[in-house]
This record gives structure tokens, sequence and C-alpha cells, in this order.
């Protein structure tokens, strides 16, 4: 060994189990050397075997080796101490017996350097190796067996060897001794299903006796499918939240889509009103100074016409004068039958005029006009702000379903029946809001949207956001409904009448039942009667619902769908004399 010119290092002179300069060395029987205490204690872990091995070369030795101090290896230690270690490569080799006399020739031939120990140490918040002895290394895994925690050294053994390879290993752990019964001091390797706790064998015999208790490994498996089940659980629910974020987020996007789409589409159309006003203001100009330039041209053209008149009139008039002045009877004879006929004269009855009557009425016709838009601006302006508070992508409780009459009023609508739809046997009345079923027809204007197959009329409003209305009926029967607008206005049963294709719903009133109709299938509804109807719409949740009104309200049908247009409000009346009115509820 000494030809090898080996250069020595801190390690060479280091126990095998703490890592550490040797501290008290004792030398066993293989040869190895290591501090008196580390020893003693490896080996007394290995006393309930009766089998005492060498951590190193694994030789066992029995009965349990006597120890005792080397001194010259101690007294070399601590020269080393004061002299330093010099470093030297990984392939280390540690000091047995026979080696002493060489460690002693180098150490004074070259001495020893101090070197660095590149060793990964325990810090106060790590869990530290229970056999390690001066400064501790970090445990790298706890044996429930055992209840000691190791490090990487010191656990060699738990994989070498064929007894402690049985040995349960877990991650480090500072709580090993909570696995200690108090009472018995035993390891509680029990549970109690009865208490709910973990316990010794001899509690189990004790103070549980007749308890519920298995193994906590039994315990441990049923608790583990449990867990396993719940986190099943936990990740289905994991994944519906995902996707629930990812619908939340696309409806973030629909809605601001939407927003640009709206705001981009109420410029334009507002845009071209404000184009349309322009142009009609254009219009009314370009007309107005026409007028003007054409009246005027007439006035002045008669009031030349009239001045040339005069201009001759005087001229006459000055030739009468002077003629009248003449002394000579014969001259003024002679004279006065050669003067030349006058013109007839202008006709005075053509000059009507009307004072203070020009182009006023131009005025009061476009300050008609104005008002008009205004009135419509103003009850129309109440949809388009409704439209835009109605959207509500989460539907919040402030969004449910009214419950009383007095919440159901807050969205009450004013409708108003459309004459240009209604059959020509119904007669309008009451401000368009009440039809009646008339034995002679009733002299409307031809239109396209006017139903021509069965007695029926659609409301003036489309209906959109959330609405209620009320319809009072009297008669044999009537139809309640709400359409889209591009329902066919003639045509077979199924084609257009009201609750019989699937552009419109209808409750039927008869004097004895309610029957609701849709796609042409009817549903039988049960329910107090009564001449009054309440219809609820909720247009962007896909709610109508129909009510029994009296002194309190009973839902009688209630639709829930996707409408994916305005629906407008409809009545039929079913035999002559049948009325039905949309009530006035403000």
């Amino acid at each position: 060994m000494a030809q090898k010119g080996v250069q020595l290092d801190r390690e060479a002179f280091s126990c095998s189990i703490c890592l550490d300069l040797l501290k008290d060395p004792v030398t066993i029987p293989c040869g190895h050397s290591y501090c008196m205490n580390c020893i003693k204690t490896h080996w007394d872990v290995e006393d309930v075997k009766k089998l005492h091995s060498c951590p190193q070369c694994r030789q066992t030795f029995t009965p349990r080796p006597l120890l005792l101090k080397n001194t010259m290896l101690a007294v070399l230690v601590e020269e080393l101490k004061k002299t330093g270690l010099q470093a030297a490569p990984a392939d280390h080799c540690y000091a047995g017996p026979e080696d002493v006399s060489f460690l002693v020739e180098e150490l004074k031939k070259t001495g020893l350097q101090a070197a660095p120990a590149d060793h990964c140490y325990a810090g106060p918040e790590d869990v530290s190796c229970d056999v390690c002895t001066g400064r501790k290394r970090k445990a790298i895994k706890s044996c429930l067996v055992c209840l000691v925690s190791y490090c990487e050294k010191h656990l060699q053994p738990h994989y070498d060897v064929a007894q402690l390879k049985k040995h349960k290993l877990v991650d480090p752990s500072k709580k090993l001794q909570e696995n200690i019964c108090s009472r018995h001091d035993e390891v509680m390797k029990m549970f109690c299903r009865t208490d709910q706790q973990c316990i010794c064998y001899l509690c189990s015999v004790d103070e549980h006796k007749g308890h519920d208790t298995v193994t906590a490994a039994a315990e441990r498996t049923e608790r583990q499918r449990e867990l396993e089940v719940s986190r099943l659980n936990i990740q289905q629910r994991i994944q519906d939240r995902e996707k629930d974020v990812k619908l939340l987020q696309q409806e973030v996007e629909a809605v601001n889509r939407s927003a640009d789409e709206a705001v981009k589409d109420s410029e334009k159309i507002f845009t071209e009103l404000i184009r349309v006003m322009e142009k009609r203001s254009s219009d009314v100009k370009q007309q107005v100074r026409s007028q003007q330039k054409s009246e005027v041209s007439r006035v002045k053209e008669l009031q030349e016409k009239l001045e040339q008149e005069i201009s001759e009139l005087k001229r006459r008039d000055a030739e009468l004068k002077l003629l009248s002045h003449t002394e000579d009877h014969n001259q003024f004879l002679h004279n006065y039958p050669s003067l030349p006929p006058l013109r007839e004269a202008t006709d005075s009855s053509a000059i009507d005029i009307r004072p203070l009557s020009y182009f006023e009425d131009v005025t009061a016709a476009v300050s008609e006009v104005r008002d008009k838009l205004q009135d419509v601006l103003r009850d129309k302006w109440t949809n388009v702000s409704l439209a835009v508070t109605e959207v509500d992508v989460l539907l919040s409780p402030s969004r449910a379903e009214p419950k009383t009459r007095a919440e159901f009023l807050r969205y009450s609508s004013e409708i108003t029946l459309d004459p240009n739809t209604a059959h020509t046997h119904l007669l309008l009345s009451e401000g368009n809001r009440k039809a009646t079923f008339m034995s002679e027809q009733q002299s409307y204007s031809s239109h396209p949207d006017r139903f021509t197959s069965w007695c029926q009329v659609l409301s003036r409003e489309s209906l959109t956001g959330r609405c209620y209305w009320e319809v009072e009926w009297r008669g044999r029967g009537v139809d309640v409904a709400v359409a889209y607008k591009n329902t066919s206005r003639t045509g077979s049963w199924d084609e257009c009448r009201l609750g019989t294709n699937y552009k419109s719903w209808a409750l039927r009133c008869n004097e004895n039942s309610f029957i609701f109709w849709y796609n042409n299938i009817q549903t039988p509804v049960s329910g107090p009667r009564s001449s009054r109807v309440g219809v609820y719409l909720d247009h962007r949740a896909g709610i109508l619902s129909f009510y029994s009104v009296s002194e309190t309200m009973t839902l009688l049908h209630r639709v829930q769908t996707t409408f994916t247009q305005p629906l407008y409000a409809g009545l039929m009346s079913h035999d002559f004399g049948d009325t039905a009115e949309f009530c006035k509820l403000k």
C-alpha cells in the first residue's frame, strides 16, 4: 500500500456510521474501525436477532464481541485533527489494523491536510438520522418497525439484510413516536373502529375489548378505497369545473363579441337614421326653395303685368287729360275718335292673397313629424333599454320567475293589436287593445300580414326580455298565444292556426277547460276557471308561463324552450261575439 503513494483525506479516518472523525475508535474482529458509541448503538438494535454484523462487510459475530478502545488509532486521529488532512481521490480506503503503520509513516512524510466534507447534514427543519453521532445527516427514510430514521449510509442494512428488508420504510418523519402506545409502550398496529383511533395489541384486549378492531393495515386498505373514490369524485369535479370555466370563458368571449356587434350595428342604424333625417331635411329645404321660387316668379310676373297696365293707363290718362283741355271744339271732335281702345284689364279676381299663410304649414308639418318621432322613440326606447338590461349571462336569483302578482306586474307590458294582421271578421277597439269576432266583415285594406284563414290577430309590439300581460276574455272561447313574426297568414290548419305549428304557442280557453297547444300537439291543463289569463315571458331564459288570474294566481302551464326570434302576442276568437282584451295593468 505504501508503494501506491496514496494521499489521505479526512474520510480515511471517519466512522462509516456517523461519517465523522473517529471518536473513541474501536476495531471489531473483521478489522474495520468505528466510533465506540456508533457500533454499540448499531449492535443494540441487532440484539433482538442475537446476531451482530459489521455495517461494512456484513460479517456476523456470535456472541457479541467485546469492544475495546484502539488507543493507537485514537492518538493518530487526534494528531490528524491538529495537522489537518489532504484531499484524496474518491475511492477511499478505511483504516484497519494492518493500515496503521502505513498511516503513521505517511503522516510522518507528508502530514495530513484537512479537507471539507461534502455531506448533507440535517438542518432545523429536516429529519435527522437517529444513528448518526456528532453532527447528524439528513434522514432519507424512517422505519415503522424500528421506529428509527436513517440517513443513506445507515439505511443500507435495510436493503442488504434479509430480516431488515421486511421492514416498512416511509419518507422521513418526525412523528415516529406517535406510533407508540403511551400506555403500553408498544407499536400501535391495530385500529379501533368503535373509537376511531389507533391502538396496540394490548389495548385491543384491555380497554378496547369487545370493540370493533382490525389491523391498521386492514383499516388503511378500507380507507384507501374510500380515498380513491373521493379522489375520483374530486377529479371528476375538477373536470366539471374546468369545463364550466371554459364555458364561462366562451360566454365572456360571446358577450364581448355580441356587445361589439350591437354597438357597431346600433351606430350603423343610428347613422342611417341620421342620414335619413338629413335627407328629409334636405328634401324639405329643396322643396320649400323650389316652391318659393315658383311662387315668387308667379307673383313677380303678375306684378310686372300690372305695372305695365298701370303705365299704360297713366299714359292714356295723360292723353285724355290733354285732349280735355283742347279749346277748339272741332279739333276735340276730330281727335277724340282716333284714340286707340284700352287693352282688356287684368282679372283682379286671380289675385287671392292669403296673409300669414305661406310656409307656416310646412313648419307645423315638420313639427308634427318631430313630435311623432319623439313619441315613437320614447315608447320604443323602453324596449331598447330593457333589451340591454335583460342581458344576464349568469341566471342570478333576481332572474328567478316571479311568485306574486306584484312581482309579475314589475314586468307588465302595454300591448296593442296590429290592424294589419287582424282577420277581416275581427273588430278592433279600445285603442286596438280589444278584438271582437263580428259576423260582418270589417273594411280593412289589403295587407300581406293579414290572417285570412283563421280569426286571429297579432300584437304590434315585439316581445323580448321579460314581459307580463293579462287578457280578459268573454264568450265561448278564445286562444291566448305568442308567435313568431313569420307565422303563416294563410293555409291549412297546421300551417297558420296559432298553436298548431312550431312557430306559435297557444292556451285555448273554453267555457269548461284549458288546453295548451304547440306544434299541433294538445295538452290538457287543469286549473281554476277564470275569465282572465296572465302570460309571463322570459325570452332569454326560454320561459313561457300561463296563469289563471283571480284573487290569486295559479300556474296553468309552463314551457321551457329556446326562442330563436322575437315573439308577438296573439289572440284568436272561436265564435261570433267572442271578445278578448289586453288589460291595462299600470
